[in-house]
Parts: structure tokens; sequence; C-alpha cells
């Protein structure tokens, strides 16, 4: 797989302006940043007996309306009872899991980097409380996982970044936090005075860097390889 050297753009000054601090932690997010969410939506394709082609396109649809990724479900199934869903799945087996296979093919090598050149690697998502185990489970080494159902909070809300800056012990400005969504991660991270980096890929990553508000990303990069040093020569 080719590494592709991040793209590094500062914002300017203003409401999103960034302080001339080193950054000290990094924080990732989950899905479609260091797990591929493929095989889990094309599982909940199968499950509902439509084509994984027929699932995407709405999906997409979905994602491009800016509406919230359960409502792909109401394309299918009229008042779609995801709760109920997610317990039919879990008790055939088929609830949602955390594999090896799942991980981008640079995530643990970018971690282990930024590990190496000293940062503190936290990872915290919206994500069940067992995608902690289970990301600890397939190898994944940070100093810190959480997740929100944990927390009892989820992005894109200030709280959820308010735990992320009360865990890492650093000020905001000394914060990165790096996801593939510009309303759940790239935004809320640069309110909260976080250094914002935009990872590009997944479907979430390359509708959303068509958008004008991609660049008030501090970074934006398209694998996180290299991103130590991307962050180091911040000005």
């Amino acid at each position: 797989m080719p590494q592709i050297e991040p793209s590094v753009g500062i914002v300017a000054d203003g409401q999103f302006g960034r302080q001339q601090v080193p950054i000290k932690a990094v924080f990732f997010d989950v899905g479609e940043t260091l797990v591929d969410e493929t095989r889990q939506w094309f599982s909940w394709a199968d499950w509902l007996g439509v084509s994984r082609l027929s699932f995407c396109a709405a999906f997409g649809a979905v994602i491009e309306r800016g509406e919230h990724h359960r409502r792909v479900f109401d394309a299918f199934v009229p008042d779609f009872d995801l709760k109920q869903a997610e317990a039919s799945r879990a008790a055939s087996g088929q609830g949602y899991t955390i594999e090896p296979r799942d991980l981008y093919p640079d995530a643990l090598a970018a971690l282990h980097e930024l590990r190496g050149a000293g940062y503190r690697v936290g990872i915290a998502g919206n994500q069940p409380e067992e995608a902690e185990g289970a990301l600890k489970a397939c190898g994944v080494e940070a100093d810190y996982i959480a997740s929100s159902a944990r927390w009892g909070v989820e992005k894109p809300s200030p709280a959820f970044f308010a735990r992320v800056i009360e865990i890492a012990g650093c000020r905001p400005s000394e914060i990165a936090y790096v996801g593939d969504r510009l309303d759940n991660d790239i935004l809320p991270a640069r309110r909260a005075g976080m250094c914002a980096v935009f990872l590009v890929r997944g479907p979430w990553g390359f509708i959303h860097a068509r958008r004008l508000e991609a660049g008030q990303a501090t970074i934006t990069i398209h694998s996180p390889i290299g991103l130590s040093k991307a962050l180091a020569s911040l000005p």
C-alpha cells in the first residue's frame, strides 16, 4: 500500500485559530479512521436482504444529506427498530465486532510511529463499550482507549471533547484529534481548541472533503503514516 505524505494546511487566525504550542497528545476516532467498517455495513445489507450496491447507494445519500447514518435503514424498512435488530443479530452471532482484519493496513504502524516519536496516543470514538477490549485484542497499542458508550456522551457533543482533554492531561491546543468526519470530528475538535487532523478516507472522508468546511482542518492527510512529522512542522 503506497504511503501518502500528509498535506498540511494551517487555518488562519480567528474563530478556529491555533496557538503556537507543540502537540503532546494525539487522539484517534475509530470507525473509518483506524477501523474499516466495510465488513460491518455489508453484513447489515446481507441481513436486510438487499444488495450491497443498493445499501451503499443509500448510505452515501444519507451522508450527503448530513443525516445520521442510522437513517440508512429507513430506505429499506419503514419504522425500522434498530435496537431490536441489533439484539436479534447479536443473539445469532452477527453483532458488531472489530477483528484484526478490519484494521486499516496503516493503523498499527501509525500508532507505533507516533508513540515512538514521544506523543501520548489515545483512541476515543462513538463506539459500544465492547470496542475497547476488541481494539486491544487486535493489537492496538495506545495510552488510552475509550468509548462513547462508557463515557455516556457521543460526538459531536462538547462534553465528549472535554473528556478527551481531561484524560489527555494537557491543554486543548496541545491535543490533535484525528477523524474522517467534519461534523463529528474536525469542526467540534476545532471548537474545543484542538488541532484537527482530517483523514480523507472512507465514505464520510471522501464526501466531506468536497465541502468548504474541510478547509477548517488544521492538517489534511490521506494516511496517518507520517503524521508525527506533520505535527512537528506546525508553526
